[in-house]
Parts: C-alpha cells; sequence; structure tokens
C-alpha cells in the first residue's frame, strides 16, 4: 500500500451522526426494497380497477429501467458533486413519485410515476453503499454491507404480506401512501446528519453528458428488448431484433465516447484492474444464474408440487431467511475475520451451485421438505456472496473513483438478473412445449381440439389455477365416458413436461454458478485497507 498518498478523514464523525446516518441509509433501502415486493402483490388489484392487464408488465419493466439507468448515472455525478445532495433528491423522487403513484386513475400514469420511482430508488441504491465506503475504511464494510444485503431479504419476507394486508384493509392506493410518512423521516434526517463528504472539491469537473445519453439509451433498449422478447413479440421480430441492433449501436458509442472523454462517465480503465474485472464478470453470472433459482422455484412448488400460492410463498421464507443469515455471516466475517473474500466467495459459490444441482435433481415425486432445503442451501450460498464484490472492488479502487465503482456491482447485477430471466424465460417456454407434445397421449389428442392443445402447450394455467382445473375437467368429463381418467393423465403430462422444463432452467442456471465458482478463482485476494486513501492498494 501506498503510504505515503494522502488519507482521507471521514471517521472523525460523532458517534451520534454515525448511527443516526445509517439510520438513515437503512430505512431508505427498506422503503425502496419493500416498495417493490409490496407492489407485486398488489398488481392483480391494480389491473383490475384501471382496466391494464395488457400493460401488466409495464408497471415493473419500466421500474427496471429507469432505476437500473440511473444507478450509474448517479453514482458518477456523488464523485463530482459529493452524496448528500443526491442521496435526499432520490428519497424525494421516490417518496414523491409514490404518493403521484397512489393518485393514478389510468394505467399511463401510473406507468410514468412507476418510472419516476425507479429513477428515485436508483439514486438510493447507487448512493447507500457508498455511503458506507465513506464512513468506514474496508476492513469495516463487510459487517455493515451485509446489514444492508439483509435489510433486501426482510423486505422480501415482510412485503408480500404487507401488501396483501394494505390492499385487502384499505386499498391499493395505500401501497403507495406509506411511503410518505416514511419518505419525510428519511429527508429530515439526511438533512441533519448526513455528512456532506466531497472526493476532491478542489477540482473543476466536467459531466459526460455525451456518455449518459448512449448508455440510458442502450440499456433502455437492451431491458425492453429482453423483457419484450417471446412474451410481447417473437425473439426474431422487427420490435426486438431492432432494440438489440439500437443497444448493439450505443454500446459502440458509448465505448468510443467514454475513451475520448476528459472525465467519463464510467472509466474505462477500471476494467483493467483485475480485481474490479474478475468481481463485475463474477457479480454478472451469479445474478445470471441466482435469478433462475429465485424466480421458478414458486413455479416448481405450485405447477410440479400443486401447492397453493400462498404456500409457495411460505416456502419460499426459508431461503429468503437462509440468504439475510448468510449475507449477515459473510459481513461479519469480512470485517472480523481478516476480509478473506476469495476464501469465503469460494464456500457461498461453492453452497449455491451445491443447492442449485439439487434444485435440477427435483421432480413430480420431490417432497416439499426436501424442496426447502435445497432453497435454504440456494439462499445460504447467494447471501455469503452479496457484500463480497461490492468490498473488493472498493478496496482496489481510488477515493474519487469509489461512487462510480461502488455503483457498478449493483448495475451489472440488474444486466445479469435481466439477461438471465430472458434466457431463463425462453428456455421452460420451449421446452415446456415441446415436451408437453410429446407426453400427450392419443386419447387426449382425440379428444382436446387443436387449439386447447396448443393453448396449454404454451400457458400451463391449468396447474396453478382451481378455476382452469374445474373447466377442463367438465370439459372431459362430458367429452369422453372416461373423463375423469383423462384429465389425471393430462395432469401428469403438465407436471411431467413442466418438470423437465425447470430441469433445464436448473442446469443453465448451475453452469452460470460454475462459471462464476471459476472465475473468481482467479480474483487476486489483497489485504482490507484500515484507513481511507486516494490511492488504490498495490496488487502484486
Amino acid at each position: 500500500m501506498d503510504t505515503t498518498a494522502p488519507k482521507i478523514g471521514l471517521r472523525s464523525l460523532p458517534k451520534r451522526q454515525i448511527i443516526l446516518t445509517m439510520a438513515g441509509v437503512l430505512l431508505a433501502m427498506f422503503m425502496s426494497s419493500l416498495d417493490q415486493t409490496i407492489v407485486d402483490t398488489a398488481m392483480p388489484r391494480i389491473i383490475v380497477d384501471l382496466n391494464g392487464f395488457a400493460h401488466y408488465t409495464w408497471v415493473i419493466t419500466v421500474y427496471i429501467i429507469t432505476s437500473a439507468i440511473t444507478i450509474p448515472i448517479i453514482g458518477k455525478l456523488t464523485d463530482i458533486y459529493g452524496r448528500k445532495r443526491f442521496y435526499i433528491a432520490g428519497i424525494a423522487i421516490f417518496t414523491g413519485a409514490s404518493v403521484l403513484s397512489g393518485l393514478s386513475h389510468s394505467m399511463l400514469q401510473l406507468i410514468i410515476f412507476r418510472g419516476l420511482q425507479g429513477v428515485g430508488a436508483g439514486s438510493m441504491v447507487a448512493n447507500a453503499f457508498t455511503v458506507i465506503a465513506d464512513i468506514f475504511p474496508p476492513a469495516e464494510r463487510g459487517k455493515y454491507q451485509g446489514i444492508i444485503s439483509a435489510v433486501f431479504g426482510m423486505s422480501a419476507i415482510i412485503g408480500p404480506s404487507l401488501g396483501g394486508f394494505i390492499t385487502d384493509r384499505l386499498s391499493w392506493h395505500w401501497i403507495f401512501f406509506v411511503n410518505l410518512p416514511i419518505g419525510i423521516v428519511n429527508i429530515i434526517l439526511f438533512l441533519f446528519f448526513f455528512p456532506n463528504f466531497r472526493t476532491d472539491p478542489g477540482h473543476r469537473h466536467s459531466v459526460d453528458y455525451q456518455g449518459m445519453i448512449a448508455l440510458s439509451v442502450g440499456v433502455a433498449s437492451l431491458l425492453l428488448a429482453l423483457s419484450w422478447g417471446g412474451g410481447e413479440y417473437p425473439w426474431i421480430s422487427f420490435p426486438v431484433l431492432g432494440l438489440l441492433l439500437v443497444f448493439g449501436v450505443m454500446l459502440a458509442a458509448f465505448l468510443f465516447i467514454e475513451s475520448r472523454s476528459r472525465e467519463p462517465l464510467i472509466p474505462l480503465s477500471l476494467f483493467r484492474n483485475h480485481i474490479v474485472a474478475i468481481s463485475e464478470t463474477a457479480v454478472f453470472l451469479t445474478a445470471f444464474g441466482m435469478y433462475g433459482a429465485i424466480t421458478f422455484v414458486p413455479l416448481f412448488f405450485q405447477g410440479v408440487l400443486s401447492a397453493t400460492a400462498t404456500a409457495s410463498g411460505g416456502y419460499l421464507t426459508p431461503m429468503i431467511l437462509g440468504q439475510v443469515s448468510g449475507s449477515f455471516l459473510s459481513g461479519q466475517l469480512l470485517s472480523r475475520a481478516g476480509g478473506h473474500y476469495r476464501l469465503q466467495g469460494v464456500v457461498g459459490l461453492g453452497l449455491m451451485g451445491a443447492g442449485i444441482f439439487l434444485l435440477s435433481r427435483m421432480g413430480i415425486g420431490t417432497s416439499y421438505g426436501v424442496a426447502v432445503v435445497n432453497i435454504v442451501i440456494t439462499g445460504f450460498g447467494l447471501g455469503i456472496t452479496m457484500p463480497l464484490y461490492t468490498i473488493a472492488v472498493q478496496n482496489a479502487v481510488p477515493y474519487n473513483l469509489l461512487g462510480i465503482a461502488t455503483s457498478t456491482v449493483p448495475f451489472i447485477r440488474s444486466i445479469g438478473a435481466s439477461v438471465g430471466l430472458a434466457i431463463f424465460g425462453s428456455t421452460m417456454t420451449s421446452r415446456f412445449a415441446s415436451g408437453f407434445n410429446s407426453l400427450l397421449s392419443p386419447e387426449l389428442r382425440a379428444v382436446l381440439p387443436a387449439s386447447q392443445i396448443d393453448s396449454l402447450s404454451h400457458n400451463p394455467q391449468v396447474l396453478v389455477s382451481a378455476e382452469s382445473q374445474a373447466q377442463l375437467k367438465q370439459f372431459l368429463t362430458q367429452a369422453s365416458p372416461q373423463g375423469s381418467q383423462l384429465f389425471v393423465q393430462l395432469q401428469d403430462a403438465l407436471k411431467r413436461a413442466l418438470s423437465s422444463a425447470l430441469h433445464e432452467v436448473f442446469i443453465i442456471s448451475l453452469v452460470a454458478a460454475g462459471v462464476s465458482l471459476a472465475i473468481h478463482l482467479l480474483i487476486k485476494e489483497i489485504p482490507l485497507r484500515k484507513e481511507h486513501s486516494t490511492a488504490p492498494p498495490t496488487v502484486e
């Protein structure tokens, strides 16, 4: 380490100010992460009230796009102008957009205001982990970043139940209004207690507007293409291919702009740092793999094991608790056991891979107990990895790049998750259709109309909808004397096809986890710094 580099005296804050600042950070992260799970629960009621079934996915998609775009931009701007104003602005935008979302009278209004919420959420995410780095040196950050990661997990546990309770007892509007008092308290905390540190207050900076535009258009095009592909439009269609082409052009333009900018939005030299490059690649692959497990596990419980939606959510709770405990334990070990992020990454990714492997082995004969054990192992391994890469990246860069370097981690995680979900969704759809058609008996083909067979092969809602099951059973009973037996055969074919399709999804997820582990083994572990410095540590 360069001991001659100037130190940044960020630890001279009074203990009371540190506690209140951390309380504000945790409260902001809890508010933004809780909002996502609450809204997911209330969406069926919202689309009924606003007649918005056709635009159902837009409410979620626009939030993801705007938050993903905002994260790296705000990360860079905080390096230039300081964190405080952008953090407060993010909380204010999120809170105001929440109120406007609750007052919406049409799906268009709700979509616009959810987009604004995404901007506020992106600003809060970009700042949360950076603020910890402002206050604490790398050697102490793990225990606090582990707590923030645990906050995400707790919101996932509380959110669905709270969202259902508010929607049933009050109305869906109140799932947005509850953010108002939390946001006001948060803004007060930040106004009076949040430190306003600047990385280089005496330097005259320039803002890379061209880079911002290229990045924004490129990311929006990519995420929109991944969201539409295989759903709204076929993958081989003009809208999807056109958006992917725009993304390719914008990516090339962004790289060109950044290579020539005096003060680039995302310095390309950042990725020439070995630790940063390995960490970001591992983050992408881990996000890619983990969403295959997390997103499709409820479908396995409901579609293959015939659990109700409520029970399925309950079975996911152990996985989230495993993730929370793994993240908390990992953060504590990083700070208290010498910062061995390379070893902890091997353990975390190994457990995550083992859990996904066990998930891939599940079928229609799997018991609930075995399935729960498998998802707990997956969640615990995932939790261990959560704080690692942020700390590794922060420890490897100078302080003047702290904001943008930190924000690239959640940004890359969002991109990896989106790419993973698109590939997994396409894989599941195609594998299910081919598997179902191969398992369908001649007796069922003789009774079911071709249009209904095609509908079932692309949407197995009969496995998760009691109403659809009753209608189909009634149809088969009326169409054939063996109607009840045919219905059992049909359910068995659907379950086996879905189980086989999910097996393919988990296998791809397992490959991603395995590649992530292999890449992680290349990372160089350097001691976590015990003080702030404007120079990065030396990598041997």
